[in-house]
């Protein structure tokens, strides 16, 4: 019998993150006061975070030991018309994990964050921040209509926009944070499309009667077209999962919201914003399972950004630029599985990067600090042995992000791939090549990364002289403090392990039964690849005799001779493939592109809508031509008032005739 969940209990997980994040933002900026400290600030946010986190992890066992759910109304805000515009909660599997991974991975940042960010004066307002992130991002999963989803949709990309100008005074952040700002807006403007188009169609808000009335408007035509309204509505939130989840072309945001705090880095890449999409897709699967047409738009997407966005982490020099690149590549990836039909695989896939996504953004500003905040891995190398706990802990983070047996990513990764190849819908064949290929190159820039800032020749002393972050004679790296290595080894944990623990149930039992919905005799994958599966031990065991694994390996073996045995080797190859390069280093354009012809192209409009609307038609012919003609009426007015009374007699003598005229000719 399924129990239901408390609302008390739910409202307070939701609200906890805020509570914090008001009491140290209002009152430990100055806001009304500082009577909040900095020890005050963090204590007051990492308590409440975490009993969001404990409570979630309650609500998970309670879902999965006594089948607990809840969908009902907190709050009813207003009403439009009969329609009841609600503020609503709806927990179930899908929720669930969901609330665990956003709160888990929200709390070892908060942690983490005491080190990192240790000597900011914007320490107070940071921990503000990132409690506000938690809490919209907890609004959004938890919401049980599409209005709470936009409010925290919404609220997201606006934390976002916050957290990523940090640091305002340097103008690369303030770029980067109007950047992803403005580009997210895009997205967003289809997502609120699809919303209504579901609205106006449906007549209702609330996902269950929604999902209801689905099937209903898959025989319905877009008005003035043949096109299914339900394929239009898909492909446009869809838009919006491009916009949040970095999808191709709207990804170009992400790489540059590395100017924010590494911390940020991390909630942003691995648990929170990037991955709203995924879960909004993965939530409206009774919409996109009626349209062919709209997943097979999933799949191209998803496939061109797991392989093309793969390959321009390959030449980035920046730490947490390569980690970002990665990030994109992985999203990829969950977007194929979402094409595919096999939307547990997405999930499953999300939950597994976002511990070891935060784990390699945490090892990588660990680094940072390390290395007295620089983050050019040409000017690293062989820190292992100075910083042996944020070693290791990186090494196993990229060990589940390329796949290897037996580690988290492996068994998520390696069922989005074989998700592709049972696909049966157009561009399916497509993705799984990209999938299969950007396997390698997942491999290559991850041991690329991997090598060049712990493994080789210590070239930390090798920066310019006039650098900031030098390093004093004979001084060495050192291992950061313990509020920064203790969530690495927690993340790491189930990094390693949590792949094989869930993969069964949460793909393969009824974990997700009447959460998720695919049409199985329209999209077999997940019948597919549930039918060779033999449990987690016999699938790692299996892994050496597949392809991915030898590509994994592959590209452990070229990123050891490239940049451990013969480190001249890449130079070469560079100069050699010059023409290649340039197109990766422009990020194939796609940024100028948006400068050059959105950007310029919206400045000359505007222009000409100021020089031509404002200023020629409203100020120049409205305003300034209705004052003409009243100076002119005037100017006209007076000379007919000249004083002088034989001039006003001579006036109604004419006045008089013309009336007799006018009465003569009418009769």
């Amino acid at each position: 019998m399924a129990s239901t969940l408390s609302p008390i209990l739910l409202l307070a997980i939701a609200l906890a993150p805020l509570l914090g994040s008001v009491l140290a933002g209002l009152f430990g900026t100055g806001f009304f006061g500082r009577q909040v400290t900095r020890a005050g600030a963090h204590g007051i946010t990492i308590a409440l975070v975490a009993f969001s986190a404990l409570a979630s992890l309650y609500v998970l066992w309670q879902v999965i030991a006594h089948d607990a759910y809840f969908n009902g109304t907190i709050y009813t805000w207003t009403l439009i018309g009969h329609i009841p515009i609600e503020i609503g909660f709806l927990v179930d599997s899908l929720t669930a994990t969901m609330m665990v991974v956003v709160t888990s991975v929200s709390l070892m940042v908060h942690i983490y964050t005491i080190g990192y960010m240790v000597d900011d004066p914007g320490y107070q307002r940071f921990f503000s921040y990132i409690s506000l992130f938690t809490f919209s991002m907890l609004m959004l999963v938890m919401a049980n209509n599409m209005l709470l989803l936009f409010f925290g949709w919404e609220a997201v990309g606006l934390v976002s926009y916050l957290l990523i100008g940090f640091w305002y005074e340097r103008p690369t952040a303030i770029f980067a944070n109007m950047k992803a700002f403005i580009v997210n807006r895009v997205g967003d403007f289809g997502f609120i499309l699809g919303i209504g188009l579901l609205f106006a169609y449906t007549g209702s808000l609330n996902y269950d009667q929604v999902f209801d009335s689905a099937s209903i408007l898959s025989y319905t035509s877009f008005p003035g077209t043949d096109w299914s309204l339900v394929t239009v509505a898909a492909i446009c939130l869809f838009i919006g999962a491009m916009g949040k989840s970095a999808q191709v072309p709207l990804h170009a945001w992400l790489p540059d919201s590395m100017e924010g705090p590494t911390p940020i880095s991390a909630l942003i890449h691995a648990a929170t914003m990037v991955t709203a999409g995924i879960f909004m897709v993965a939530r409206f699967s009774p919409i996109f399972e009626l349209s062919n047409t709209a997943l097979s738009l999933v799949i191209v997407v998803g496939a061109i950004g797991a392989l093309f966005l793969g390959l321009l982490g390959l030449i980035q020099n920046d730490i947490k630029r390569v980690v970002a690149y990665s990030t994109l590549s992985q999203l990829g990836y969950m977007t194929v599985a979402l094409g595919a039909s096999a939307y547990s695989v997405a999930v499953f896939h999300l939950m597994t990067h976002a511990f070891f996504k935060a784990l390699l953004f945490l090892g990588a500003g660990s680094v940072i600090i390390g290395m007295h905040h620089n983050q050019d891995i040409r000017y690293m190398g062989g820190i292992r042995k100075y910083m042996p706990i944020t070693w290791i802990t990186f090494l196993l983070g990229t060990l589940a992000l390329v796949g290897t047996p037996f580690f988290s990513g492996y068994y998520s990764k390696e069922h989005i791939i074989e998700a592709a190849g049972a696909a049966n819908i157009w561009g399916a064949n497509f993705a799984y090549y990209c999938v299969l290929i950007g396997v390698f190159v997942t491999s290559l820039y991850s041991f690329r990364l991997y090598f060049l800032v712990f493994h080789g020749k210590e070239r930390y002393e090798d920066l310019p002289a006039d650098a900031e972050h030098r390093f004093e004679k004979n001084e060495k790296p050192k291992e950061s403090p313990w509020v920064v290595t203790v969530p690495l080894v927690v993340l790491a944990i189930p990094s390693v392990l949590i792949g094989a623990w869930v993969i069964e149930p949460m793909l393969f039992g009824d974990f997700f039964k009447n959460v998720i919905y695919v049409d199985a005799a329209a999209h077999p994958a997940m019948a597919d690849i549930a039918a060779t599966f033999h449990g987690w031990l016999e699938y790692g065991l299996h892994a050496f005799m597949t392809l991915p694994f030898w590509l994994v390996v592959a590209g452990f073996v070229v990123a050891l001779f490239l940049y451990v045995v013969s480190p001249a080797t890449p130079g070469k190859i560079y100069h050699s493939l010059s023409g290649i390069n340039r197109i990766l280093e422009n990020k194939y354009y796609v940024d100028w592109v948006y400068e050059n012809v959105f950007a310029r192209g919206a400045r000359a409009l505007g222009q000409g809508f100021w020089k031509g609307g404002d200023k020629g038609v409203i100020d120049g012919f409205i305003i300034n031509g209705s004052t003409k003609a009243v100076a002119l009426i005037a100017s006209l007015s007076r000379k007919l008032q000249s004083g002088y009374v034989y001039h006003y007699a001579f006036s109604m003598l004419v006045g008089i005739i013309v009336l007799i005229s006018f009465f003569v000719v009418v009769r």
